[in-house]
């Protein structure tokens, strides 16, 4: 392998470029015979450029001696200067785009803290800052070129709204004038440069001394009436559809389809206007019978909804007055009892359900739980191990009487300490039963 890139070190980039005013700076000198005055390859391979900033590595070489590497680095440079060149002597003629230019040259200079070369990169980095500032002469150049394209354009189009109001105004020459306004449009077509803004405003002018002419002559309103009875036809067929919608009972695709209808109607544009208001009136009233169908059918079900939560909150009432640590089977039956009627009340309120089933909930793991506490009273291997203990404190204390009748007083309170320490582990047993 010739060379490696470290990690992290790039390659010199490869770009279109465009130079610095002639004699404004000297020239970025050619890569030098002798390498080793900006880097070096110490015994590991590792290739370093000397900056203003200090050593950086910039590659590996492992193909030859350090003198080689040193060389092949030093070309890598000479590639980069050729292409600062490039730019620069393409900026200086012309040729070159002065905003691809700088931002070339932008992008050059912010690599050069990374490129993987060896050379002299201070006089490069300089290079590159003249070519930054040409460029940026250049584009403002460019600019204060562009403004007075765009001044020259506006009176001219200026010039020909004043001709188009002119004619729109006095012309009675139909053909000469119309020949005119039409000979007007198509030089407006060419004339370029002008901002956005200023250009809708002219056109405005522009198309609206136009149109006054196409009034004048009667063909506007020709066009206008062919218009307006296409849309009464569209608008007819729009209510016939929303009429026949009135009695559907598939609510949310119905209001959504009556959504997209008025849509449909406003996209239509005018009718005539002695026929367009009174066929808003049946278009609208249409919708207006439907909706108010769905009103009447949603207050019915929500009223019917109000009424179910009042009849389950009865019940809640009666059911969080269950006390199931005083009667545990009354209070499973009385519980069973109630969810039963809360199936068969049916649907509340959305925004009540959470709540309400919340609270049945709590009594029903109320009652739960004291069940559980039972079971686990009653559980004959809790009250077996209890009774275990109980039994080897008995015995332990016989030993400790017997012991002692004996006169040996070092068993007979060893046989106490057993015992003791069994009526401890009696006594948590005990305990742990109870609190269940």
């Amino acid at each position: 392998m010739a060379d490696e890139t470290q990690p992290g070190v790039p390659a010199p980039h490869k770009m279109p470029l465009p130079h610095p005013p002639a004699g404004h700076d000297r020239p970025v000198p050619p890569a030098e015979p002798n390498p080793s005055r900006w880097g070096r390859v110490d015994e590991e391979g590792n290739v370093y450029v000397r900056t203003a900033e200090g050593e950086r590595t910039v590659g590996v070489w492992q193909a030859g001696g350090p003198e080689e590497g040193l060389l092949h680095y030093a070309r890598r440079f000479d590639d980069l200067r050729t292409e600062v060149e490039l730019l620069a002597t393409r900026l200086s003629s012309g040729a070159g785009d002065p905003k691809q230019a700088l931002q070339s040259a932008t992008q050059l200079r912010s690599g050069l803290s990374e490129a993987a070369v060896v050379g002299d990169l201070t006089a490069l980095g300089t290079r590159l800052d003249r070519i930054v500032e040409q460029a940026e002469g250049a584009l403002a150049n460019a600019k204060h070129e562009r403004e007075e394209a765009r001044s020259a354009a506006i009176e001219r189009k200026q010039a020909l709204a004043e001709e188009a109001e002119q004619i729109a105004a006095e012309s009675t020459q139909w053909k000469a004038a119309g020949d005119r306004l039409r000979a007007i449009l198509d030089e407006w077509k060419t004339v370029k440069g002008v901002d956005r803004k200023t250009d809708d405003e002219l056109w405005k002018r522009f198309s609206k001394a136009r149109e006054a002419f196409n009034r004048r002559r009667g063909s506007h309103f020709a066009e206008l009436d062919k218009q307006r009875a296409a849309a009464k036809a569209r608008k007819e067929e729009l209510i016939a559809e929303a009429e026949s919608l009135v009695d559907s009972s598939d609510w949310g695709p119905t209001a959504g389809r009556y959504k997209d209808l008025m849509a449909e109607w406003k996209a239509a544009g005018r009718a005539p206007k002695e026929t367009d208001d009174a066929l808003w009136q049946r278009f609208r009233s249409a919708q207006d019978k439907f909706f108010a169908r769905r009103s009447a059918v949603y207050s019915e079900r929500d009223a019917e909804f109000a009424t179910n939560a009042t009849r389950k909150e009865e019940l809640l009432a009666e059911a969080e007055k269950l006390d199931p640590a005083a009667n545990l089977d009354a209070a499973k039956t009385h519980l069973r009892r109630l969810q039963e009627q809360w199936d068969e009340i049916g649907k509340v309120p959305r925004e009540r359900i959470r709540e309400l089933d919340g609270r049945l909930k709590a009594v029903a793991d109320r009652v739960h739980d004291v069940e559980q506490s039972r079971w686990r009273r009653t559980d004959p291997e809790v009250q077996a191990r209890v009774d275990q203990f109980r039994e080897r404190v008995h015995q332990f204390e016989s030993q400790a009487e017997k012991a002692r009748a004996a006169g040996d007083e070092r068993r007979a309170k060893k046989a106490d300490e057993q015992a003791a320490q069994w009526r401890e582990w009696m006594e948590a047993a005990e305990r742990a039963v109870a609190d269940r």
